[in-house]
């Protein structure tokens, strides 16, 4: 088979296998090589079941075992940017046998979570906080006279964030012992952007590094049997004269070791052994390769950042079906950008997530990643709108919340026409609490200017996309979900729609069903369910987050004797309590029940699985429903 990925010809019973600290130091130094190898078999086969984020922790195989080899968790504190590179070490504190679950439901999250394991000190799905987090941990131990070790392993890519810098400027003066782990792999999702990434891609090219893994081998033959003292001039001298000037962090006021090749396991070892020691900040700069050990990763880092089950042989995936929400939004938005000159979009390093890839082959000169920084993306877009060109900015709902200041500051109160366009709204799935877009309409309703809306379908997405591209009048948003919808195909030309108005779908007079946004297929079932018991259903298509199309609300809240609301949202100042709210200020006196989530954190799992736990259903809003309901002859009877 072409391109045929095969493991090395190693028995997997001749690999060590470790799943405690106690296990790992008692390994001797020479079998290090081949528990990584095992690691990796193991995350590659584990992970063709069950995707996951592969490329990222096959490059951290080696580093993580050197971290457990030198210090000794739970006692000392490990603090990952972003923990998706935490599947390694999750497999050396007791969950080896675990990782086929990972991302599965009732199985190992995707991400660290204290309440999985006491070894993970800190969770985070969002990139920048680990700097900030392992500092305010060090800073707690110095107070309370701790003695542990708190380590930050901060991707390259999370020094394109705000947050990390705003750490960075605070290490001196809050801490004398603190261990920064820079893992330079020149990826996040994407490959990274800006001056900072440009900086430490320079390390990497320039003349002599290139022979970075050779001098790192010789590094190690020199050291054998040498002081720690020794190891230091000779790492800081290597870092210095060989290789660039760590003027970036020194000016910080951390000690810059480094770079050194994060894949020599030994070298790693007696590196962190003499860190340990230090009683200054430090920074430990390693180069990594991100799918190191997997032919079909290292080719695509991209992809294989995390996807889905794949064949472990070639890395293939099975073949998509109907193109995603994302891959029409990049692609529709591109050509709607050939036909105008001001549209322009703006990512915040998901290129591909976002699917502004598409837009970038179409109109690349319209095109701006500004790396992860949402923050300064949404100010980004404001200086395009004063200037008269019409911004779309896209970023996951999950991570507009970074912005949220801009959303009112800068955005709202000027009533600048930037168009937010928040993927992966609702629930999105393996990836769990951190990543479901569960709580954007509770923060972007309550602010003036803005408009707010969802599709119920790919089509009319498409024709909301052109509505927002014409709508220059002030801000407006729209969430839309992760993967595919309906399969309903865009028409050739889109139509404006007329803002704050409802479709309503078919009338009736015993309850009316309001279906937003990827729920309507939801009430369209519960409307079936309904009429087969005899009842009269009216089903409407909302469109409209904000403003409400109130007369079509108040019409069905006279007419019938329940509402229903649908939303892929949390119920707590979501969708349906606006309902509730303006029927309360109109006085009028209608029922009305809710279909969304629970005020908690949801879970990890299958989008089908956490529905029927939580009751989002049209089993449940049909019980919902003849709670109010007189009773009727079944449809069937009736004739």
């Amino acid at each position: 088979m072409e391109n045929c990925f095969e493991f090395p010809d190693i028995p997997s019973a001749d690999l060590p296998k470790v799943d405690s600290s106690a296990a790992l130091k008692a390994l001797p130094m020479g079998e290090l090589p081949k528990l990584a190898e095992n690691i990796r078999r193991t995350l590659i086969r584990s992970l063709a079941s069950t995707g996951g984020h592969l490329g990222p922790n096959l490059g951290v195989v080696e580093l993580s075992i050197a971290m457990h080899r030198v210090f000794e968790t739970p006692a000392d504190k490990f603090v990952f940017d972003v923990s998706h590179q935490g599947y390694v070490h999750k497999m050396l504190t007791g969950r080896w046998d675990q990782i086929h679950t990972i991302r599965t439901y009732e199985g190992l999250n995707g991400f660290l979570l204290r309440s999985e394991s006491e070894h993970d000190c800190y969770g985070a799905g969002h990139a920048g906080t680990a700097v900030s987090a392992a500092l305010g941990m060090a800073s707690a131990r110095d107070l309370l006279g701790g003695k542990e070790h708190v380590v930050a392993v901060a991707g390259d890519a999370a020094f394109t964030c705000g947050p990390t810098f705003e750490a960075l400027n605070n290490i001196a003066e809050a801490t004398k012992r603190f261990i920064l782990v820079l893992n330079d792999n020149e990826w996040s999702i994407d490959r990274n952007v800006g001056a900072i990434a440009k900086y430490f891609h320079a390390l990497q090219t320039s003349s002599t590094y290139s022979h970075i893994h050779e001098k790192a081998a010789e590094f190690v033959e020199l050291i054998a049997g040498k002081s720690f003292r020794d190891i230091a001039a000779r790492v800081e001298s290597g870092a210095k004269n060989l290789l660039f000037p760590n003027v970036l962090f020194e000016k910080f006021g951390l000690h810059y070791y480094g770079p050194i090749d994060g894949h020599d396991v030994e070298l790693l070892v007696s590196t962190l052994e003499f860190l340990k020691e230090q009683e200054e900040p430090v920074v430990l700069h390693v180069i990594t390769e991100k799918g190191r050990g997997y032919e079909p990763a290292k080719a695509n880092p991209m992809k294989f950042h995390g996807l889905g089950p794949y064949k472990t042989e070639t890395g293939e995936t099975p073949p998509g079906g109907d193109p995603t929400y994302s891959y029409i939004y990049g692609a529709q938005l591109g050509r709607f950008a050939q036909r105008d000159p001001k549209i322009v979009a703006v990512t915040a390093a998901m290129p591909s997530g976002t699917g502004l890839v598409e837009f970038q082959k179409l109109v690349p000169e319209r095109y701006y990643d500004v790396g992860i920084a949402e923050e300064h993306a949404a100010l980004f877009a404001c200086g395009q709108a004063v200037q008269g060109l019409k911004p779309f900015l896209t970023i996951y709902s999950t991570f507009f919340q970074r912005a949220y200041d801009m959303a009112i500051h800068d955005i709202g109160i000027q009533n600048l026409p930037v168009r937010l366009c928040m993927d992966r709204a609702g629930l999105s799935g393996d990836d769990g609490p951190t990543h479901h877009g569960l709580f954007d309409i509770g923060y972007l309703r309550h602010v003036p200017n803005w408009i707010f809306m969802q599709p119920k379908d790919e089509e009319e997405f498409v024709d909301m996309l052109w509505t927002m591209a014409h709508h220059d009048e002030g801000p407006s948003a729209i969430r839309y979900p992760r993967g595919a919808g309906t399969g309903a195909k865009p028409k050739s030309e889109p139509r404006l729609l007329e803002i704050g108005k409802a479709e309503v779908v078919a009338d009736g007079t015993d309850i009316a069903l309001f279906g937003l946004g990827n729920l309507f297929s939801m009430a369209e079932e519960t409307r079936d369910r309904l009429e087969a018991l005899g009842y009269s259903v009216a089903l409407v298509n909302p469109r409209w987050i904000k403003p409400l199309d109130t007369a079509c609300i108040e019409k069905f809240a006279r007419q019938c004797g329940l509402l229903l609301t649908f939303e892929d949202h949390a119920l707590m100042n979501g969708f349906g309590l606006a309902v509730v709210e303006h029927l309360n200020d109109a006085g009028i006196s209608c029922p009305v029940e809710r279909i969304g989530w629970p005020d908690e954190f949801i879970e990890h799992g299958k989008p089908e699985i956490l529905r029927q736990k939580h009751g989002i259903t049209a089993e449940a809003a049909v019980e919902k429903a003849l709670r109010h309901l007189p009773a009727r002859q079944p449809a069937a009877m009736a004739g």
